[in-house]
């Protein structure tokens, strides 16, 4: 199973590498802000006007990105806790040091693309225009909340609270991703880019979590 996970891992990160590259090069035109150029511009452009721009929606979207970064910190917590509890770092639990490295990875991820820009966004955020692609909101939301099933599926002892939670997170991470696409804050290929490497990360990440455990 754990070479299945890389694998699968494997070729969704190949992918959105290939994604990228058509975006950076296949029906580039100049429809954004400011005449800024976009990647598949017949498509984006079509699917933007569909949607319109919501900055309700966009704000929203933006301030509920703080609660997968609480998820990070209360697991960063978790971990030092057990690591001052053991007294030695090797003691604390495999799927927290895999998931310490998970965050890592998807922040380099996220820093990245703030300086290889692909494409802008469609709107201006407070009269700037912003590199958009992948969608961050998208790849944090993607990436930290499923890990945070697949971690409390262990420590909740209750089927039923276990499951309520689970549903929960779902619910938010779906909410997150849909409101982010229809807010017209993003391109759709960034949205879709940012659910591809998502994936991918989570993925290696499951594979890694579970060699440790």
């Amino acid at each position: 199973m754990k070479k299945k996970y890389f694998l699968i891992s494997s070729l969704l990160i190949v992918s959105f590498i290939i994604w990228t590259l058509l975006i950076s090069f296949v029906d580039v035109k100049a429809i954004g802000p400011n005449g800024s150029y976009v990647g598949f511009a017949t498509l984006n452009g079509a699917f933007h006007n569909l949607t319109g721009a919501h900055m309700w929606l966009y704000t929203v979207t933006d301030w509920l990105g703080l609660v997968p970064i609480a998820v990070c910190l209360g697991f960063a917590i978790f971990g030092l806790a057990q690591w001052i509890k053991r007294k030695r770092f090797s003691k604390v639990d495999g799927s927290i040091l895999a998931l310490g490295g998970f965050y890592l990875t998807v922040m380099a991820t996220y820093i990245l693309f703030e300086y290889v820009v692909i494409n802008r966004r469609p709107v201006l955020i407070n009269g700037y225009l912003e590199a958009s692609y992948p969608s961050s909101t998208t790849m944090l939301v993607m990436c930290v909340m499923p890990t945070a099933i697949m971690q409390l599926r262990d420590r909740i002892a209750s089927t039923v609270l276990n499951k309520c939670v689970t549903y929960i997170i779902l619910a938010f991470t779906a909410f997150m991703v849909i409101g982010r696409l229809v807010s017209g804050v993003h391109w759709l290929t960034d949205i879709i880019g940012g659910a591809i490497v998502s994936s991918g990360l989570l993925l290696m990440y499951y594979g890694i979590a579970h060699a440790k455990n």
